[in-house]
């Protein structure tokens, strides 16, 4: 595929992979093809080609990432405050520090928990519609006294972390099979879905941290129409 022509490419991250290194390997190809390009044209090579996202994912989710190119990197601030789509898989009766399976992972209290009903889930989940306010986690990219909170969580500091006004539109339950409850949500932006799961599992007096999270819209744009880097030309 050219991707010389494109201006936004919308990409399936799979997961294990940062968001930073999807953007790398797509610069990597643009600027071979942009290199190969200039040259058959008689024109001095670019040394680097421009490559930005609109947005990361945590390494162990999947999903949509918008990626800009060239002149379209500038256009950031147009896609960062969309509105966006997830899919979630919490882990209930088990907590984890930093929210998700990177973390470590441990019993909620002792571990001899009465699973909770659906109709429980349901009522719980409903509690979270609407505009509430949102505890931004500890291990995120927010800066604190001029540090990123995740290095302070990491270097075991614990810090008053903010809270944020966030709006979700929709949440629903797609399959509970206790411990396991798989959620989507349409939401703001500037919502922590990590943050949402352990909130439901304290809801619910069970614990819960996320085993998968996965992005399937930012605005209009859909997973639906995303690549995976294998369709790039991309394979490592």
């Amino acid at each position: 595929m050219d991707l010389t022509n494109e201006e936004i490419l919308l990409v399936d991250k799979p997961t294990e992979m940062s968001s930073f290194a999807v953007v790398a390997r797509i610069r990597r190809v643009l600027t071979e093809q942009a290199r190969a390009k200039a040259i058959k044209l008689g024109q001095t090579p670019p040394k680097r080609a421009k490559v930005g996202h609109a947005g990361t994912l945590d390494p162990f989710a999947t999903g949509l990432l918008i990626l800009l190119l060239g002149k379209s990197t500038k256009r950031a601030s147009e896609f960062l405050k969309l509105d966006k789509s997830y899919e979630a898989t919490i882990e209930l009766g088990k907590v984890s520090t930093t929210g998700d399976v990177e973390g470590e992972i441990t019993d909620y209290a002792d571990g001899n928990l009465e699973p909770p009903t659906l109709e429980e889930i349901q009522n719980t989940l409903a509690m979270f519609r609407g505009e509430i306010v949102q505890k931004v986690p500890a291990f995120s990219a927010v800066k604190i006294n001029g540090e990123r909170a995740y290095k302070l969580a990491r270097a075991g500091k614990k810090v008053k972390m903010p809270e944020r006004k966030i709006k979700i539109y929709d949440i629903k339950i797609i399959n509970y099979k206790w411990p396991y409850l798989t959620i989507s949500c349409d939401v703001s932006s500037g919502t922590y879905i990590r943050q949402l799961g352990i909130d439901i599992g304290e809801k619910l007096g069970v614990g819960g941290y996320l085993t998968a999270l996965r992005r399937t819209r930012i605005g209009i744009y859909s997973i639906k129409d995303a690549k995976k880097l294998e369709d790039y030309g991309i394979i490592d």
